[in-house]
C-alpha cells in the first residue's frame, strides 16, 4: 500500500510545539478578553450573558469545525454562512410547508448542506475552478436561492414547538444556570470532528493534500474524491449550524448569513489553522471561536458601535493570519 507523505516538511517536535504554542496564545487572549471584559463591564458575567456567548459561539463554532477541515486542505469556503442560511429556509420547508417530522426535515437539511458542499467540491476538484471562486459562486446561488423559496419573508416553525428545544432546551441544569442543547451539540462535534481528524484515514489524508498535494497524488491517492468529501462534510456542518440557528429564532431568516463565513474562517485561524494547509486542530478552533464571540459580546456590552466592532474584527482577523505567516517562517 502506497505511504501517506507526512502533513509537513518540518520536524514533527517542532510543528507539535508550534500547534501547543498556539493554542496556548489562544486560550490566554481569551482569558485576557474575559477578565478584561469582566472588569469594564458588570454585566459580562452574570449568567444570561454567558448563555448568549455560548449560544454565538455554537454556530459560529459549527461553522468554523468544517471550515477547519477544509482550511487544512489549503483550501477555503466562502458559501458556508449562505449554506447555513439555506439549510435553515429547507428545513422550514421540510418540516413547515410539508409537514415532515422535525427529525426527518433536520436530516433533510443536512443532506442539503451535503450536496452543497459537494458541488463546492466538484467544481473545485473536477473543474479545476479556484476555491475562492468557485465557493463564491456558491456562495451567491445559495443566497438566491434562500430568497427564492422563501419568497422574500421568514419561515416560522410555530405549528412545530419542540424545533426550538433543539437549540433552546436543556438536558443538563446545574444550579442556576441551564447549558443549552445547542452548545452540548457543538461541543459533541466538537469531539467527533477532533476524532476525525486525528484518528482516522479521512483526517489523515486532509492533513496529507494540505501539506503535498502533487505528493499525495502522486502516492496514487485520489485527491478528487477526498477533496471532494472535504467540502461534502464541511457542507454537512453548516446544515447542522442552519438547524442550530433557526431552532434559536425559532424561524428560517432567509435574509441572513452574510459574514458568517468570515467569522468561521476567522476562528479557524486564531485557533492556529494555517491558511497555508496542512496545520489545524479542532480545540485551537474551538478556541478561537470563544474568543470571536467574547469579543463581539464584550464590545456590544460595551456599547461600542457597530461599525467599530466591524473594524476591531477585521483587524484581528489580519493580526491572526499575519501571526500564522510569522509562525511559519520560523
Amino acid at each position: 500500500m502506497s505511504s501517506i507523505p507526512t502533513p509537513t516538511q518540518a520536524p514533527r517536535g517542532s510543528l507539535l510545539n508550534a500547534n501547543a504554542m498556539q493554542k496556548l496564545l489562544a486560550f490566554a487572549s481569551l482569558v485576557a478578553l474575559v477578565i478584561i471584559f469582566s472588569l469594564f463591564s458588570p454585566n459580562f458575567f452574570k449568567s444570561e450573558n454567558l448563555i448568549a456567548i455560548m449560544l454565538a459561539t455554537a454556530v459560529n463554532g459549527v461553522l468554523a469545525l468544517g471550515v477547519t477541515f477544509v482550511i487544512v486542505t489549503s483550501g477555503i469556503d466562502l458559501s458556508v454562512g449562505t449554506v447555513m442560511t439555506f439549510c435553515a429556509v429547507m428545513a422550514g420547508v421540510f418540516i413547515t410547508n410539508l409537514h415532515l417530522p422535525i427529525w426527518l426535515g433536520v436530516l433533510g437539511a443536512i443532506v442539503m448542506g451535503a450536496l452543497a458542499g459537494m458541488t463546492s467540491g466538484a467544481l473545485i476538484a473536477k473543474l479545476k475552478l479556484p476555491a475562492f471562486i468557485a465557493t463564491m459562486g456558491m456562495m451567491n446561488v445559495t443566497k438566491g436561492l434562500s430568497l427564492v423559496i422563501s419568497g422574500l419573508k421568514p419561515i416560522y416553525f410555530n405549528d412545530s414547538p419542540g424545533y426550538t428545544d433543539i437549540a433552546l432546551g436543556s438536558v443538563i441544569n446545574l444550579p442556576g444556570f441551564a447549558i443549552p442543547n445547542a452548545v452540548l451539540i457543538f461541543f459533541t462535534l466538537a469531539i467527533l470532528m477532533s476524532f476525525i481528524l486525528n484518528k482516522t484515514i479521512f483526517g489523515r489524508y486532509t492533513y496529507a493534500i494540505g501539506s503535498n498535494e502533487e505528493a499525495v497524488r502522486l502516492s496514487g491517492v485520489n485527491v478528487d474524491r477526498w477533496k471532494i468529501a472535504v467540502y461534502a462534510l464541511c457542507g454537512a456542518v453548516c446544515g447542522i449550524a442552519g438547524i442550530l440557528i433557526s431552532a434559536r429564532l425559532n424561524s428560517a431568516q432567509p435574509a441572513l448569513g452574510s459574514g458568517y463565513e468570515l467569522d468561521a474562517i476567522a476562528a479557524a485561524v486564531i485557533g492556529g489553522t494555517s491558511l497555508s494547509g496542512g496545520e489545524g486542530t479542532i480545540l485551537g478552533t474551538v478556541i478561537g471561536a470563544f474568543i470571536m464571540s467574547v469579543l463581539t459580546n464584550g464590545l456590544r456590552i460595551l456599547s461600542v458601535p457597530q461599525e467599530w466592532q466591524t473594524v476591531v474584527t477585521g483587524v484581528i482577523i489580519i493580526g491572526a493570519v499575519y501571526a500564522d505567516i510569522l509562525r511559519r517562517r520560523k
